[in-house]
């Protein structure tokens, strides 16, 4: 591809970031009102994790499979028919009366998070590899669909003088959006034929490199998601701040890591994204253990620290996975962020269970802290070590 995208790229990437927001809201929404529901339900810290964890799990095992679906059939198809019927499980919460209901419901409305994956398809083949980087930057910024959840459903709740209500207005902007990606995204034209499963499996058997990108998208989207998901509650129970108050710096935290993303990607195109993922690491190593001073202001600098340099390792991340897969980016993609979500789904669970058995959080952060530090030294090992390796795409 002589360009550096092709015409109805600006349009598609328009489509597919606002879709994305759209589907990581509703996907934040059972998180963005946990405090809610646990004073509803007298739930303990372990619950309210399992809680907050659960609608990451189906979206990150269905990753594995949206990706290679969208290869084979087309992001618009496969995003659209996501949206759609990720409204389903979002109004029926609306109607849940227990604790197991809504943990059972909150698995389904995970089928949200599986849209990452399609859009990465969808929007890598609008633009030649040099833009890539910035454009799956732009992409990744439909992040922000989660400060929206976290800013504004407690407020809703509060406006409408009831949670459901906040259910059935994000299940109506979420299938609205699903038909409104059908009939107007268009997929880019491409010449080569759409490879079978077992063609698009091989590539995760041959190359360690996909695992390797799995790995560190687990520390940088998984640390952002849990993050996101569990600011609240740290806010709220550490520092007694109200429950508009805690999504309001939540949101905070949201958009910087989403206004980093395609700084990320921008940086990584210029740089490499291996030598950009040296400073995310070594900085979240620092910066998570900042985390466990019981001081707002330290807190805060540890909080804000952490968004911006999760935000440029995911951008750095997803500029490395069509660099060295273009022919499977889709499925790549589906194993990253898969691996991904599954880090946002087990850092709330080690969590609660480490407030429940230690009294604090603490353990949690310094576990984040060594985390990222035995990335820098796969990283450096996998990419830097061997200079060759960043610049070589999988055949």
């Amino acid at each position: 591809m002589s360009e550096t995208f092709k015409q109805g790229a600006k349009p598609a990437l328009f489509f597919s970031t606002s879709a994305f927001a759209v589907s990581f809201a509703v996907w934040g929404l059972v998180a963005a009102l946990a405090p809610t529901f646990t004073e509803l339900y007298n739930l303990s810290a372990t619950s309210k994790s399992l809680l907050i964890a659960i609608p990451v799990l189906l979206g990150s095992i269905g990753r594995l499979f949206s990706g290679m679906l969208a290869d084979r059939f087309g992001g618009r198809n496969v995003f659209s028919a996501l949206l759609i019927f990720s409204a389903v499980p979002a109004i029926a919460i609306g109607f849940s009366t227990s604790y197991e209901q809504l943990l059972f419901l909150g698995l389904l409305i995970g089928v949200a998070g599986t849209t990452f994956p399609v859009g990465v398809g969808f929007t890598s083949k609008w633009f030649a590899q040099e833009k890539q980087g910035t454009a799956l930057g732009v992409y990744g910024m439909g992040n922000i669909g989660q400060s929206i959840a976290v800013f504004f459903a407690p407020v809703l709740a509060l406006q409408f003088g009831s949670w459901r209500t906040v259910f059935f207005v994000f299940a109506a902007v979420t299938f609205i959006w699903g038909i409104v990606f059908f009939f107007f995204a268009k997929d880019a034209e491409v010449t080569v034929q759409p490879k079978t499963l077992s063609e698009n499996l091989s590539v995760l058997k041959r190359s360690k490199i996909a695992w390797i990108l799995s790995l560190f998208y687990f520390l940088t989207f998984g640390g952002f998601v849990a993050l996101s998901l569990y600011m609240p509650t740290f806010l709220r129970e550490i520092f007694n701040l109200t429950p508009t108050d805690a999504g309001a710096r939540t949101a905070g935290f949201v958009v910087l890591a989403t206004l980093m993303r395609p700084v990320g990607g921008i940086l990584a195109d210029k740089i490499g994204g291996a030598k950009v993922l040296v400073l995310v690491f070594v900085a979240i190593a620092v910066l998570a253990l900042l985390l466990s001073f019981p001081t707002i202001t330290i807190f805060t600098i540890g909080a804000l620290g952490c968004a911006a340099a999760l935000g440029l390792g995911n951008g750095a991340v997803f500029k490395l996975v069509p660099q060295y897969f273009p022919k499977e980016t889709g499925t790549v993609t589906g194993l990253v962020g898969a691996f991904g979500g599954l880090g946002g789904f087990f850092p709330p669970l080690e969590l609660g269970l480490v407030k429940d058995a230690t009294g604090s959080y603490t353990l949690g952060f310094v576990l984040l802290s060594v985390f990222a530090l035995m990335c820098l030294v796969i990283n450096y090992f996998t990419f830097l070590k061997n200079t060759k390796t960043e610049n070589e795409a999988i055949p």
